[in-house]
């Protein structure tokens, strides 16, 4: 979906050749971008709505506030389900924003270090003080960033709205990479994280033999855990069970990874995950768990 474009959020480009090449010239003074603008060809549905809109903050974590603080950004997405993520940029001193275009660019990434693809991006728009480069899949622009040009407090060339859709709408390559463990529906497409993920525990916290199953977002969000070796102890609401069985009235949920079947009960208190060798059941965590 698109924004606003053509009946939902989204991005493509209008670009000219001359633009394109104007912006790639610029990007080769003094540094090499390192595949950042290698993104092809203009998308056929091009982007035509404003690049600068009126974005307000909101002090919660909700759809509506990362619509609202996305800006022109997120109307430039071509999304398949909700934006993911958005924001307008903070302030930068001198020397931290870029001389070209192509140079804001690359300052969103240093400055803002976002969980994005950094390579394979273009020019969607460029409108002399602004300039719209976008990032898409399948010809549908799955991430869009607006630079522009000696903003206050904001020297130089660098980011005002930035917007993504869900990483899982990013290509299984990049996924991977990232760590991301995206799970499938019954007809095997790519669920949201914001649906249902799943990750190894992490080694900071020597977490490493369990693995968590994260359903929901926001205040419906339930984290289930796998914990074999017991390094959960006291930090879930039930013990975890390797060879359970699955209780009368459990559904398959259609949801996959890998061998790894989801199946739920009403009160989803554990999560069953079905494997070729028997069924687990993970229990949920409890509230606030964490570690320092």
């Amino acid at each position: 979906m698109r924004g606003i474009k053509a009946g939902g959020l989204a991005v493509a480009g209008i670009v000219t050749v001359a633009t394109l090449v104007t912006v790639l010239v610029e990007s080769e003074k003094g540094h090499t971008d390192g595949g950042l603008l290698d993104g092809g060809p203009a998308s056929t549905t091009p982007y035509s709505g404003p690049l600068r809109v009126p974005h307000k903050e909101y002090d919660e974590d909700s759809q509506r506030a990362t619509e609202a603080e996305s800006g022109a950004a997120g109307l430039a997405l071509e999304c398949e389900g909700d934006i993911h993520s958005g924001g307008f940029g903070g302030n930068w001193s001198k020397g931290d924003g870029g001389s070209t275009p192509a140079e804001g660019l690359e300052a969103y990434f240093d400055i803002e270090q976002p969980g994005v693809p950094r390579s394979g991006y273009r020019v969607e728009r460029d409108d002399g003080d602004r300039v719209l480069f976008s990032y898409d899949v399948g010809g549908r622009t799955k991430v869009a960033v607006i630079v522009a040009k000696d903003q206050p407090n904001r020297p130089g060339w660098g980011p005002e709205t930035t917007a993504s859709c869900d990483p899982a709408e990013f290509p299984e390559s990049f996924t991977d990479d990232q760590g991301y463990e995206v799970w499938t529906d019954a007809r095997g497409r790519r669920l949201p994280v914001t649906t249902i993920s799943s990750s190894q525990g992490s080694e900071h916290c020597d977490w490493q033999s369990a693995h968590f199953l994260e359903l929901g977002h926001g205040a419906k969000r339930v984290l289930y855990a796998r914990d074999p070796e017991g390094v959960l102890s006291g930090l879930l609401t039930a013990p975890y069970d390797g060879d359970a069985a699955l209780p009368d009235g459990a559904r398959d949920t259609g949801y996959r990874h890998g061998e790894w079947e989801l199946w739920l009960t009403a009160d989803k208190k554990k999560a069953y995950v079905r494997t070729p060798d028997g069924v687990e059941a993970w229990p949920a965590v409890k509230k606030g768990m964490g570690c320092d």
